[in-house]
């Protein structure tokens, strides 16, 4: 682990040496390499995460490019998964890669998820969604919520230590999950925006520094730039 590579964020108190072996020694699946994703996960490997794990069955096409920035041209029809790890891995060859092309399912999500850290909740469907929830609370793992449309967006970190869950948040899970998946349109930084949040969310619950959004959900609005956070 380069001391020089990471010399601008160890100079923080808050992170440190200590923490960015934590960050080094910690394993991080993100769900979902859309726009969220393509946002949170470089940040992710950026900080030294040692081991991330990429969830999506998708793969890259040409209305992706306008805010699912990890992509190119070069990878129009390429499974994003496979995509991802190849951008991701240039950014640093030292961390770890775990690539689940099929995503996250009820099939496979208690063999996945109990095996990291945390969870990054980067997906555009309720199902998966609730399924994280529902995983993470009963294998004990915190995880963290992003969710976009138009030009809002949300993030909270749940089932930290204040025992958030988003089903509490959003009770109405059957008439949510029954709805059709959402085609509606979004502002291409908005995205951006959140998965930034949610990288920072993640180093800062695994490092130790700061305060999270735990129990608490940031809401922002970019077409006034008014933000919120509310508890919950």
């Amino acid at each position: 682990m380069s001391s020089e590579r990471y010399a601008r964020q160890t100079m923080l108190p808050e992170i440190g040496p200590a923490g960015q072996l934590r960050l080094h020694d910690a394993a991080v699946l993100i769900v979902g390499l859309g726009g969220l994703g393509s946002a949170a996960a470089p940040y992710l490997v950026g900080a030294g995460i040692g081991r991330i794990g990429l969830a999506d069955p998708d793969t890259v096409s040409e209305s992706n490019l306008p805010r699912q920035i990890l992509y190119t041209e070069a990878q129009l029809g390429e499974p994003k998964v496979a995509a991802a790890r190849q951008r991701l891995a240039a950014l640093c060859s030292a961390t770890r890669f775990d690539c689940y092309p099929e995503g996250i399912t009820a099939e496979n999500a208690a063999q996945i998820i109990p095996a990291y850290d945390l969870v990054i909740d980067c997906c555009d469907n309720y199902p998966t969604r609730y399924l994280i929830d529902d995983c993470c609370a009963a294998c004990g793992k915190p995880w963290i919520y992003g969710s976009i449309g138009e030009f809002c967006g949300q993030a909270s970190v749940m089932n930290y230590r204040r025992q958030s869950r988003y089903a509490a948040l959003y009770p109405d899970r059957e008439a949510l999950c029954a709805l059709p998946r959402s085609s509606s349109g979004v502002l291409g930084p908005l995205p951006g925006i959140i998965g930034a949040i949610e990288a920072a969310e993640a180093i800062k619950l695994l490092s130790g520094a700061g305060e999270p959004l735990d129990g608490r959900l940031f809401t922002i609005d970019l077409k006034t730039l008014q933000t919120n956070i509310f508890d919950f």
